[in-house]
């Protein structure tokens, strides 16, 4: 079986700096991976490799297929990005950005419907501008945008952030209905530890490489190597 995330010796410069310096890794298809580390360890730039954001500048890698040195822009259609900027138009209302993104994504009436409900944003915040929204209603309005595109692989950057208890419950509930359905889900942050009650691989990188890796998450259809 081909891996969703396949990462060898891979390296990534951010103007003259390498910001990941020597990044193995494999992910199979139903993982859900916690990257850790400290505030500058790389995790953000790596789910930014992940995501085909970034160029390769020495190492191999492939994400589901698609070969990170000549198919890096095959790979966006098929992730989904929560990042620390929001994505969100500031003078638009909840209701518009939902809508404009559901275009962008070409997301049914069901889909949009769904992930309204599933965040909670049902109601009066439909009508409520995103300037005039609190960060964690904003991480939610992001949330609901990523769930409608479906994506295959979801990469969450710090997605507790900002989120009172019943937020990050749903994060992680959303998760495990996402991993069921054959996602797969990269978490970089440097608070958590287990996703809800599913099992999680943790992955721990300094100094932009993998430093240690659990390797402890078997279930759904990975086999980690």
């Amino acid at each position: 079986m081909t891996p969703v995330i396949d990462l060898q010796n891979s390296m990534v410069l951010l103007g003259r700096f390498p910001a990941l310096t020597d990044i193995s890794m494999t992910v199979n298809k139903g993982e859900i991976i916690v990257i850790k580390g400290p505030n500058g360890a790389g995790k953000s730039t790596l789910l930014r490799l992940c995501a085909g954001l970034l160029p390769l500048k020495k190492g191999s890698g492939s994400i589901l297929g698609f070969d990170l040195i000549t198919e890096r822009m095959l790979v966006r259609p098929h992730v989904g990005v929560l990042g620390h900027k929001t994505g969100l138009y500031a003078d638009l209302t909840v209701e518009e950005n939902i809508s404009f993104w559901a275009q962008v994504f070409n997301a049914s009436q069901e889909d949009i419907t769904n992930a309204v409900d599933l965040l909670g944003l049902k109601g009066r915040l439909e009508s409520v501008s995103v300037r005039n929204l609190s960060e964690g209603q904003r991480r939610r309005v992001s949330l609901a945008t990523l769930v409608m595109q479906r994506p295959s692989v979801w990469l969450l950057d710090e997605p507790h952030a900002a989120l009172d208890v019943e937020g990050k419950q749903t994060v992680d509930a959303l998760i495990t209905k996402a991993t069921k359905a054959g996602a797969t889900v990269l978490v970089a942050s440097h608070e958590i530890d287990k996703v809800g009650q599913n099992e999680t691989r943790i992955i721990e990188v300094a100094g932009g490489a993998v430093i240690s890796d659990t390797g402890e998450n078997i279930g759904g259809e990975n086999n980690v190597s």
